[in-house]
């Protein structure tokens, strides 16, 4: 949505003549001036909006935009006591379930053993417990290495309309904060689904186009800062005149870059995506409850973070109206999906297709592959990671008939092994604008080219999982036993299972931290 500049009309300074006995904080907003005559040279005269730095645009808003932390601040602070819909409730306990099979088939990737180390390595073990594991850490040292295991590989939540994948920070923030101060199971549901809330509102109100194409930033890791740290204000209460001062210290925190593409092992992804936000946002919690304060309007203050120039311009898609709008009335979750196969969200629809097809045809027949697609195709057409090359997933699927986890995520499989090399050469990945849709799709367009020049070919418009083709619960339910037994066993995967289901009943929420351990 393109947003013609407007001018703002900036506060006021406080009178001149203002008393002596003004409080310390008056005085500091007294000498906002003075600070910026000394970062801007030729200084702003008071009670004017701060001169623009070379090459940017001036911070914008469209007559009639509402403030939005008031609103905002007020839904954070009363989510904990909010009713929430039948669907919502039985979707939160879905994503809730999903995330921590995620969590307990990733504890031994390389990515989760590196974050439980470097946790251990600065605690040497604490009050909180890792998820997945038995292992010990301080509260937020443990938030970071349990988020991080939960997206150590491709097999977690994702929502693709605001590029982000919430679960693992969100659950790992309100799961382990709620088990160290005796939340309950419902307590933990309206915290993880608030959180999914911030996640996916805040890149959508922020603009994608202006995250990806502008400030190069990653959307996958600035929504959750804001989703871990709402999660944790839930749980902890937080009154609702702490709560703008909370999101004063998650735009500051708010980071990641897009060159997370170029990650090889899926360990700095899993920061990124994960382990940074859960941490920066709970560390803001953390602050704020301590009593820290920060810019409390810097959502609709000129000069505040989302009145930056970096999110306005002649082409900006900042849409400051998204964030607020009905706000606990209309719900993120229907809009957030599940991975059907180990893979990146974009390449669901491509195994999706390369899967069915392959059961159609001798696939020792198969001499080559096109798969015409939407968005980032040559992203997918390269990638280091094995769950992101789709010319890698489709030569396991034509070896073996079918895409297992382990397969999936074998970087020796997809460096070393010849078989596999040979038919990575014979797979073409190419962007299809015909596809593209809004709001965004994920679908795709296989072709297999066989020996004897016969084709087969396929469109998949959605792939089970996707937003526009949901899992069932009976179809989460099955993802998760599949993804927990082998670790759990099928008793205890069973027994968590249903304790997610009768969430509303658990009087304590260690116990899913204990039945998920091991």
């Amino acid at each position: 949505m393109t947003r013609t500049p407007q001018p703002l009309t900036p506060p006021t300074d406080p009178p001149h003549d203002a008393p002596a006995t003004v409080d310390r904080r008056a005085l500091l907003k007294g000498t906002t001036a003075a600070a910026l005559a000394a970062l801007f040279p030729r200084a702003v005269d008071a009670g004017q909006a701060p001169r623009q730095m070379p090459g940017t645009v001036a911070p914008t808003a469209t007559p009639g935009d509402p403030p939005v932390t008031a609103p905002l601040s007020r839904y954070i602070a009363g989510s904990p006591d909010a009713a929430l819909p039948p669907d919502v409730r039985e979707l939160g306990k879905r994503h809730i379930l999903d995330t921590m099979a995620s969590m307990i088939a990733c504890r031994d990737l390389e990515a989760a053993v590196l974050a439980r180390k470097y946790a251990a390595a600065l605690t040497g073990g604490g009050p909180a417990t890792m998820l997945a594991t038995n292992d010990r850490a301080s509260l937020i040292d443990a938030v970071f290495a349990s988020a991080v295991t939960g997206h150590a590989a491709e097999i977690n939540d994702f929502s693709p309309s605001s590029y982000t994948q919430p679960g693992p920070p969100v659950l790992s923030t309100a799961l382990l904060l709620g088990a160290q101060r005796g939340a309950t199971g419902t307590a933990l549901l309206k915290a993880v689904v608030t959180g999914y809330e911030l996640t996916c509102r805040i890149p959508k109100t922020l603009g994608i186009r202006n995250l990806r194409d502008i400030t190069g930033l990653a959307s996958h890791g600035v929504g959750p800062v804001f989703g871990a740290a709402a999660a944790a204000a839930s749980i902890m209460r937080m009154d609702v005149a702490k709560i703008p001062h909370l999101l004063s210290y998650c735009a500051q925190q708010a980071s990641g870059s897009w060159q997370w593409l170029l990650d090889e092992a899926h360990v700095e992804k899993a920061f990124v995506f994960a382990g940074m936000p859960a941490r920066n946002g709970l560390q803001a919690a953390l602050l704020v409850e301590t009593g820290f304060t920060g810019v409390p309007d810097c959502l609709d203050v000129p000069g505040g973070w989302l009145m930056a120039g970096m999110f306005a311009g002649p082409e900006s898609d900042l849409d400051r109206r998204y964030l607020i709008d009905r706000l606990g009335e209309r719900f993120e979750m229907p809009l957030v999906g599940y991975k059907r196969y180990p893979t990146g969200g974009p390449a669901q629809a491509s195994v999706d297709g390369m899967l069915q097809l392959a059961r159609r045809v001798d696939r020792t027949q198969i001499d080559r592959v096109h798969i015409a697609m939407p968005g980032r195709a040559y992203a997918f057409a390269t990638a280091k990671m094995p769950a992101l090359n789709l010319p890698y997933l489709c030569a396991i699927i034509i070896l073996d008939g079918r895409l297992d986890f382990a397969a999936a995520h074998s970087m020796a499989r997809k460096e070393t092994d010849a078989a596999v090399r040979a038919l990575m050469s014979r797979v073409e990945v190419v962007h299809d604008p015909s596809q593209e849709r809004e709001p965004r799709a994920e679908s795709a367009r296989v072709t297999l080219t066989m020996k004897n020049g016969a084709r087969e070919a396929l469109f998949v418009e959605g792939v089970s999982g996707f937003p526009t083709h949901p899992m069932s619960h009976d179809e989460v339910e099955a993802k998760a036993l599949e993804l927990m037994t082998p670790r759990l066993g099928a008793s205890r995967a069973r027994q968590l299972v249903d304790l997610v289901w009768r969430l509303e009943a658990v009087t304590d929420v260690r116990a899913l931290v204990t039945a998920m351990a091991s």
